[in-house]
């Protein structure tokens, strides 16, 4: 299988799976070509929290805001599975929720066709190069070059206080249906699940699920991938917080 995810919207990822198909016969699915435009963190985020329910597969993933820049070509391999895509942070936190132990390789290109799709004539032979060779055997690839040097990506972690009863973190992403998922994991207050949390000093309902309450009304919830999240039933957190990406969040429970 080779996945593929991308800002790219349509038509482009149809060129990508024609490159695919024209070197190799892997099973192709596509994860998304949705990602916000240009936002790095935020589709790592979502490969991070995605990847992981897929069996061993080659992951091609490009939102590549430096596209035609010096910037490296990168392979990861971790695990069974294998990522493919630019050498910007969009790879890195995915790789490690798949692996405790991750190896990375610089892939080398000829100067490709277009200075502005890389994911068409870089990213996606790759992908089918490291199909056919197999994940286990990157390295006899001729164009893979083992290397010790990457863009790092991580999130910020969150300061927690779970004697006393309160968590500082940050808005990691919003969904597409305007959930703020925080960094807070929901672990360090699930007892208290069901009462009252402040949000920023603001008593909010805390509840295990949006149906609990009407709609309309705001709640903190703990979302799938298992963050504190600010969210509205039928409605949108983001906007009835007043946050967004990167905005501080203080909880008090």
């Amino acid at each position: 299988m080779i996945t593929l995810a991308s800002d790219f919207g349509a038509p482009y990822p149809a060129a990508m799976r024609g490159v695919i198909a024209s070197d190799c016969d892997a099973r192709m699915v596509d994860i998304t070509h949705q990602f916000p435009r240009q936002d790095v963190r935020t589709a790592a985020f979502w490969l991070r929290e995605v990847l992981p329910y897929y069996p061993p597969a080659v992951h091609c993933a490009v939102v590549d805001p430096g596209v035609g820049t010096d910037r490296s070509a990168l392979l990861v391999r971790a695990g069974e599975h294998a990522l493919v895509g630019p050498d910007n942070g969009l790879l890195v936190p995915a790789a490690r929720r798949l692996a405790d132990a991750v190896e990375l390789f610089e892939w080398s290109y000829d100067d490709p066709g277009s200075a502005t799709f890389h994911g068409r004539d870089v990213f996606a032979p790759a992908a089918a190069a490291v199909h056919d060779v197999g994940v286990a055997a990157i390295e006899s690839l001729d164009r893979a070059t083992p290397t010790p040097e990457y863009v790092d990506l991580s999130f910020p972690e969150p300061t927690i206080d779970k004697p006393n009863g309160h968590a500082v973190g940050e808005v990691l992403v919003v969904d597409g249906f305007g959930n703020a998922i925080t960094n807070v994991p929901g672990t360090v207050c699930a007892s208290s699940v069901g009462g009252p949390i402040a949000v920023n000093g603001e008593r909010i309902p805390f509840e295990r699920s949006y149906a609990a309450l009407d709609p309309g009304d705001r709640l903190v919830t703990v979302g799938s991938h298992g963050n504190l999240e600010l969210a509205v039933n039928q409605g949108r957190g983001e906007d009835a917080f007043g946050v967004t990406t990167g905005t501080g969040v203080r909880f008090e429970w």
